[in-house]
């Protein structure tokens, strides 16, 4: 009868998983691999590579939360495993970057500033997780992260080399006292609680559909044409849009509160 009853309470092992649980994951080792794709062109000096798997790693990252919504294929593991490709993806890989392009020409101080961003990075990381677990947010911060998210953090530190792809003749872009401070700004926004404007639970109007669908297919285009330029002025304004987003913040918050 004991045997019976240790049979009874062994969990049947796992010999399959439905392919909706697994395809967020693989997106997800997609973003990693570009990720550590990047730091190999990095170490090749290969710059305008190392910064096109930045940006895949970010296309992917923004893919794989919308794949396991879609296909209902969320897990604990998969959340783990994102956390672990941003650290990589855009922790890691825009410092390594930043230091072999400009940083390490900075006695003393360069590997500290790419310190600082990883460790920053890891501490948003850390805090995000930490957050999925608390009570749930009042309404208004629905609409907004908590600092800067990882994928926008890469692209503002990085954002002289995007800018320097462009207009090589302005040399003071790599400056690596400029980047060292935009390092520095770019980490500080990282750990803040300032609210930043996100898009994952803005609807979109039915009478804006074919306007949005235009500003799409005109921005993939202008990403065609003029790559570097289009991807630094779409980070330049994002870095814009944080002050603006504080402020619509602020409005909803003393709505919510009357």
């Amino acid at each position: 009868m004991e045997k019976i009853k240790k049979i009874a309470l062994v969990k049947p092992k796992l010999t399959a998983l439905p392919f909706r649980k697994l395809a967020p994951n693989m997106v997800t080792a997609l973003a990693l691999c570009s990720g550590v794709t990047s730091i190999r062109y990095t170490m090749q000096e290969d710059w305008v590579k190392a910064v096109i798997c930045i940006f895949l790693a970010a296309f992917f990252d923004g893919l794989d939360g919308r794949v396991a919504r879609m296909l209902k294929g969320s897990s604990k593991f998969g959340a783990e495993l994102d956390s672990l490709s941003d650290f990589v993806s855009f922790g890691v890989a825009p410092a390594i970057l930043m230091y072999h392009w400009t940083l390490y020409d900075l006695p003393r101080f360069g590997w500290f500033f790419c310190l600082m961003f990883s460790i920053g990075m890891a501490m948003r990381l850390a805090r995000f997780n930490t957050m999925l677990e608390e009570e749930p947010q009042p309404e208004y911060w629905h609409h907004f992260f908590v600092g800067v998210p990882a994928p926008a953090a890469a692209a503002l530190g990085i954002m002289p080399i995007l800018l320097t792809f462009e207009f090589p003749e302005l040399d003071f872009l790599r400056s690596n006292i400029l980047c060292g401070i935009l390092m520095v700004i770019v980490t500080l926004l990282m750990v803040s609680r300032i609210p930043t404007i996100s898009t994952k639970k803005m609807r979109v109007p039915s009478y804006m559909l074919l306007p949005m669908m235009m500003i799409v297919v005109l921005f993939a285009s202008f990403v065609i044409s003029q790559p570097w330029l289009t991807l630094g002025i779409s980070t330049f304004l994002y870095a814009c849009s944080i002050p603006v987003g504080i402020i619509i913040f602020l409005k909803e918050r003393a709505e919510y509160n009357k």
